[in-house]
């Protein structure tokens, strides 16, 4: 698992850096798609998590969800555009399970409109150190233990 500043990023995901999140291929087609551990570090505890509902269609670079903490509200944007198939109602309920394991609670399933050409701009977690450490220096950001 890469360690970036303090802040875990695994290397079975794939990363879209510049919005701070995470897919995973679940192996029917979909995909899931989280906050990284640096988007929960930046926004602060969590408290409200609204996802787009299952069958509405996100739109690439779009929002797929609606993120709030003490200290910001937005978008959690998806590089891959698709359908939502299915929402994690343990997020909605309790939007702080993000802040302590932004991985095991994922926002949204998708399915993805051409996912081999949006798969192919992710960034994989095992070359994702370097990507995050440039990220981290543009944005100003210590790290996830500052």
């Amino acid at each position: 698992m890469a360690n970036v500043r303090g802040c875990n990023l695994p290397d079975d995901l794939l990363y879209d850096v510049e919005n701070h999140t995470w897919f995973s291929e679940v192996g029917d087609g979909t995909v899931k798609l989280g906050m990284t551990a640096i988007a929960t570090a930046l926004a602060g505890e969590l408290v409200a998590f609204t996802p787009k509902k299952v069958g509405r269609k996100v739109r690439a670079g779009k929002s797929c969800a609606t993120v709030e903490s003490g200290k910001w509200v937005g978008p959690a944007k998806s590089m891959a555009a698709g359908e939502v198939m299915e929402i994690n109602t343990d997020l909605v309920e309790n939007p702080s399970l993000a802040n302590d394991d932004p991985y095991a609670n994922w926002m949204v399933v998708l399915s993805p409109e051409d996912w081999d050409s949006v798969k192919g701009e992710l960034t994989l977690g095992s070359e994702v150190t370097a990507p995050y450490e440039a990220k981290m220096d543009a944005d100003g950001f210590a790290g996830c233990d500052a």
